[in-house]
């Protein structure tokens, strides 16, 4: 089931700048038709992103321009512009390339259709949080308000709730609604969505009193809901950590609290697939029992085919105009997951209280999943210069970029190989390796490789760092060395303005030239060639204060107050050369209160970060062996339990109060 929506893509109405005035370096790719291979330019580090949003673009304008001759911002109702699906190899390359793309292209609807982060048969859940967001990514391609998708492997081979369920089980109500709050909570209970107390994370509610508290699928904030009698009075947006209000909005869509139902329906539908399928007593396992008494035991999803008639695959959700795009090697991959998930089946099939599906069950095989992906065109994108030899779009040492041929619904096996591409001549790339600008902190002038490549005529070049404070730290160093960039605000900016060489902030991964545009990027991953390379983690994960990480010496300066993540604040003297058994090291000279002195192994440089407190002349140093740093750890520590709790305090004593019924006359 595939519905119309009247939302078209800003980004694809208005194309931006991504490539500056050369937008025609993407002349010479074509799009592919129904059926159709083609093969993408191979790109080095972060350009793929910028390809891939640039094409996205393109296609969207050129799908509502079609539609809407003479202005694709008036598009009628219903029309929507060509959306990609892309597909990777590597699910780091999936948050990689989403992040990306938001940065290059803002206005572009990219979003992400995570994995479970579970192995095959797993007994815990995926994160609520994953159920969410991926729940939310099927409603917009339902609704075609998507311009990209993208999908590790493992998501795109897992077979998922219909179309038809999430479409039936997503609800809207709005400020001023008549309401029946009966019958709003069976919803919620058919909708999957669990009674708490204080709703903290995605598919919780709670009732108090008028107060109905919700967090919807999908949403980024909890919703409060306060009814006067049966009428939505308001809906305010509140911080789940500390429960205040927010800001007032007037409409909220509830989707599904899991991709499978918790109903009397879906339960007796459940029982009698379990019947079918598993030999034995039924009720001897937990499983059995526990969806049967309305409870989501963990592991469910596992068994997700048993609550639905009929499951669907990602390729049901996409409109029949989406391009397929396979980020590196996709069929190995998929063959791969096959394997494991076979493997782990063989393995923990034999346990007759968690009797299993087959996988055949729960995934797509490596052939179905391209046999299901010729009904779209597709593009093929190695992914960047560590393939193997032979990849599709194999660079050409110079010239203009040539047509790639294409191959009618060839073979299904692909990955970003020539033989499934079908495009075995070399071919130009869209980016290649920016030069080495290294810092030399050896040397008398460390940003000597920087200097040489800002002074190379004809490119324009732009230097991104991680973050605000990290381009701050930056600019000292540039400062320092007589070397200052004129700082931007972002790609579009950079693209669309005239600057020769500029610094932003941005989170794109590695850096790249584009000759096509006479564009040339470094980030910290080429300025600190010999520094540990540093993914951002997801929302999920602990976070590193990215402002605070020291990636080369040449950042620091004597008396520079640092914090030694066992020793605490001391300040930095400079470099010691030590013979060792191993021969001469070197380490950093740290000074501590009472002209204490530590020595740090260069190679341990990750225990020791900036400090942000005060001044840096007056930061206070540590007194080493005395534990003043970790007395002040647990008492930052204590602090923040001691906040905790009072706020804890502050929501406990109205819950604990005893109510007052008060009766109002009906002329009141």
């Amino acid at each position: 089931m595939r519905t119309e929506s009247p939302t078209t893509s800003p980004a694809a109405a208005t194309p931006s700048g991504l490539l500056g005035d050369r937008a025609d370096a993407l002349g010479s790719i074509p799009a592919p038709g129904r059926g159709q291979v083609r093969t993408l330019p191979r790109c080095h580090g972060s350009a793929d992103a910028l390809l891939l949003a640039a094409l996205a673009e393109r296609e969207s304008a050129r799908a509502l321009r079609a539609a809407e001759p003479g202005d694709a911002r008036g598009a009628a109702p219903g029309v929507h512009g060509r959306a990609l699906a892309i597909v990777t190899a590597k699910p780091g390359d999936a948050v990689r390339l989403a992040q990306e793309m938001r940065w290059f292209a803002p206005l572009l609807r990219v979003l992400l259709l995570p994995d479970w982060e579970t192995l095959p048969y797993d007994a815990f859940s995926p994160h609520q949080d994953l159920v969410s967001e991926r729940l939310s990514t099927l409603y917009a391609l339902q609704q075609h308000d998507c311009d990209v998708v993208l999908a590790p492997i493992a998501t795109a081979l897992q077979r998922l709730a219909p179309a038809k369920y999430l479409a039936s089980h997503t609800f809207f109500f709005h400020k001023g609604q008549q309401l029946d709050e009966a019958r709003l909570l069976r919803q919620l209970a058919f909708a999957g969505y669990e009674h708490v107390k204080q709703v903290v994370r995605p598919g919780e509610y709670a009732v108090r009193g008028s107060l109905i508290d919700l967090f919807p699928t999908g949403s980024r904030l909890p919703y409060r809901i306060d009814l006067f009698g049966d009428e939505i009075d308001s809906i305010r947006t509140f911080d789940p950590d500390t429960q205040r209000s927010l800001y007032p909005i007037d409409r909220v869509r509830l989707l599904p609290g899991r991709e499978f139902a918790l109903d009397e329906a879906a339960r007796t539908a459940f029982r009698g697939r379990w019947r079918e399928r598993f030999e034995g007593d039924p009720s001897a396992s937990t499983i059995y029992r526990d969806v049967g008494n309305g409870i989501a035991p963990a592991g469910i999803e596992y068994w997700l085919p048993l609550f639905h008639e009929h499951t669907a695959t990602l390729f049901d959700y996409l409109p029949d105009d989406a391009i397929v795009v396979s980020h590196g090697d996709v069929d190995a991959a998929a063959r791969r997951f096959g394997q494991e998930a076979a493997e782990r089946y063989r393995f923990l099939s034999h346990d007759r209280s968690r009797p299993l599906l087959k996988p055949e069950e729960l995934f797509l095989d490596s052939a179905t999943l391209f046999e299901q992906a010729k009904e779209f065109g597709r593009w093929s994108m190695a992914a960047g210069d560590g393939e193997a030899d032979g990849t599709a779009g194999t660079t050409g040492e110079s010239g203009p970029a040539r047509q790639p041929s294409t191959r009618e619904n060839g073979p299904p096996h692909a990955g970003g190989t020539a033989h499934e591409g079908g495009d075995t001549r070399a071919r130009a790339p869209f980016a290649l390796a920016p030069p080495d600008v290294a810092l030399e902190r050896r040397a008398s002038d460390p940003l000597e490789r920087l200097r040489a490549w800002l002074a190379q005529p004809g490119t324009r070049k732009l230097v991104v760092a991680e973050s605000p404070g990290r381009r701050e730290t930056l600019e000292q160093l540039f400062s320092e060395n007589g070397l200052r960039l004129p700082p931007v605000d972002d790609w579009k900016r950079f693209a669309d303005g005239e600057l020769p060489e500029a610094i932003t902030v941005g989170p794109i991964f590695d850096g790249f030239a584009v000759p096509g545009t006479r564009i040339s990027v470094v980030t910290e991953t080429e300025l600190f060639a010999g520094a540990a390379r540093r993914r951002r983690r997801g929302l999920r994960e602990s976070q590193t204060d990215v402002d605070s990480i020291i990636r080369d010496l040449s950042e620091l300066k004597a008396g520079d107050p640092v914090v030694h993540a066992q020793h605490g604040i001391g300040r930095y003297e400079g470099l010691v050369t030590m013979e060792l058994d191993e021969g001469p090291t070197e380490f950093l000279h740290l000074r501590y209160a009472k002209d204490a002195t530590l020595y740090v192994p260069v190679a341990q440089l990750h225990v020791i970060s900036r400090y942000s407190g005060a001044a840096p002349e007056d930061a206070p140093l540590h007194e080493l062996g005395s534990g003043q740093w970790e007395k002040a750890r647990r008492r930052a520590a204590s602090k923040a339990r001691d906040a905790a709790a009072e706020l804890l305090n502050l929501y406990a004593r109205p819950a604990a109060r005893e109510g007052h019924a008060v009766r109002v006359a009906a002329d009141d």
